[in-house]
């Protein structure tokens, strides 16, 4: 049950600002976010090591990022499927996915910000469909942006939890001041009141609204929360900081890009 909060005001000092949450079987191996793609060496983003793509990438020089989620439907031929890690990489190069083949990707939605503006775009196994995201907050939920897809989870209990962290968080972040990243300060004076937000604001990590979220299946896999990615992007900015889930929501902060919370500043331009 990824998510990601995407909230857009054009008249502010950052107009942009991505809040993108991985959820994951936690015995899947990544690497944290870096430089991993020879052959695409601008670009940042944690790297998932089981199908070496990643969920969100980041491109400094042109001030983009884009996250995936997984969605729902059909899904594609088994002797042609692709790994989905690879299409928020070419999103951020290439302004997009629009013009490739997406037969061979099984359903997902893909989130594309800029200093403008961001777009969702959702793959269920039929058409592509792209909507250009209003100002104010958003949320896109691996049932589609503010979870109305046209394919949805087949459980309604999976659905439930969905719409109960969309409908805390929305609360929560919209009744905080909206922070204003526009230093290269720790994540705590950066993102302000949104960080213990977050951080899980409180939730046990098997409650249904949390946002950090960890659920033990009983054997052997466990479900849960393993990252968390915060975007601010400006005309002229851009600030990207990451912290490996669960994290504090409050610590001592540093000033060398990582604080004791276990946010650590990626980039900042």
């Amino acid at each position: 049950m990824c998510t990601a909060f995407v909230s857009i005001e054009p008249g502010a000092p950052v107009p942009v600002l991505l809040l993108s949450v991985r959820d994951e079987y936690l015995g899947r191996a990544w690497l944290p976010p870096d430089h991993h793609w020879p052959d695409r060496p601008e670009l940042l983003g944690g790297l998932d090591l089981a199908a070496g793509g990643t969920w969100l990438a980041v491109d400094p020089a042109r001030r983009t990022a884009a996250c995936l989620l997984n969605g729902f439907g059909p899904l594609a031929p088994a002797d042609s499927r692709r790994t989905r890690g690879r299409l928020p990489l070419t999103a951020v190069t290439e302004g997009g996915i629009g013009h490739l083949d997406l037969t061979p990707y099984d359903p997902f939605h893909l989130v594309l910000v800029r200093p403008d503006g961001a777009r969702v775009a959702s793959w269920g196994g039929g058409r592509l469909t792209e909507h250009e995201l209003p100002a104010g907050l958003s949320v896109v939920l691996n049932d589609g942006l503010e979870g109305l897809a046209a394919n949805r989870a087949a459980s309604e209990r999976i659905s439930a939890l969905m719409a109960a962290r969309a409908a805390h968080f929305r609360a929560r972040f919209s009744a905080a001041p909206r922070p204003e990243p526009t230093g290269a300060g720790p994540a705590a004076r950066a993102w302000g009141a949104w960080l213990p937000i977050v951080s899980g604001d409180g939730l046990a990590p098997d409650e249904d609204a949390a946002l950090v979220q960890r659920r033990d299946f009983g054997d052997g896999r466990v479900w849960g929360s393993s990252s968390i990615s915060l975007l601010a992007l400006g005309p002229d900015l851009l600030r990207y900081d990451f912290a490996a889930a669960p994290v504090a929501p409050d610590g001592p902060n540093g000033s060398d890009g990582s604080d004791g919370s276990g946010w650590r500043r990626i980039a900042t331009d």
